[in-house]
């Protein structure tokens, strides 16, 4: 059983809304196909996929019917972990109860433990963290909101008696000069020994994001277009 991630999807199956990513760079060609190829490649029934988040351009959760049925179809147990670029995103019991599986876990607020491993995967949306001038007293709330369900979700997997715990965010840890946060304290409070995040695209952006290990926690960085579409193996158990 292996334990990969991917994130920032960004499909768009569904005809109304036509939202090609090749705008956005050669890295974006063709990029469902070719993740297709290499997802169905690399990753077997047995092992799990987390996805933080940026999964599909819909707007609605009709919208996103396709792109989150495209996903049901690859092999493996997915966690989806909700993005900016993710407004389908209903309630957490909505999500499960129509398109939730024992292959496709909707995760807010909540841990998820690896089948009987002890290691458990928390995450939530994460927003722009504080340093920069232009964070505002509105990023403050949504920043202190995200902050606190990233929390729950640690609690969760300590009351559940982890004993290893891998955290997943969409934002970035950390502000782009990379300093600490409430996000980064609380990984390192709680053991976490590895948190993947997306979010970032194209070169520039890649470098303003947290990579290695930062106060005992290890940072990757997982969006698509930086793994060139293909899922990232985090361990083999």
């Amino acid at each position: 059983m292996k334990l990969f991630a991917i994130s920032d999807l960004h499909l768009s199956f569904d005809d109304r809304i036509g939202k090609p990513m090749a705008v956005f760079g050669r890295d974006w060609d063709d990029h469902a196909e070719r993740l297709k190829e290499k997802w169905d490649e690399l990753i077997g029934p047995e092992d799990i996929v987390i996805i933080p988040g940026d999964i599909s351009w819909g707007l609605r959760l009709d919208e996103a019917a396709a792109d989150l049925e495209w996903i049901g179809d690859r092999p493996g147990t997915k966690i989806l972990i909700k993005g900016n670029h993710d407004p389908w995103w209903v309630t957490i019991g909505k999500l499960n109860r129509e398109f939730g599986s024992e292959q496709m876990i909707f995760l807010q607020n909540k841990a998820w433990e690896v089948r009987g491993t002890g290691v458990y995967l928390c995450g939530t949306r994460g927003w722009v963290c504080p340093g920069p001038a232009d964070f505002t007293e509105h990023d403050r709330k949504i920043y202190n909101r995200e902050v606190g369900r990233l929390e729950l979700s640690l609690k969760d997997a300590v009351s559940a008696g982890a004993r290893e715990i891998i955290a997943a965010l969409h934002y970035p840890p950390t502000n782009e000069m990379q300093q600490g946060s409430g996000f980064t304290t609380l990984l390192s409070s709680y053991g976490v020994r590895t948190c993947v995040y997306g979010h970032l695209h194209g070169k520039l952006n890649f470098a303003r994001g947290m990579k290695g290990i930062y106060n005992g926690v290890e940072y990757k960085l997982v969006s698509l277009d930086y793994l060139k579409c293909t899922p990232l193996l985090l361990r083999e158990f």
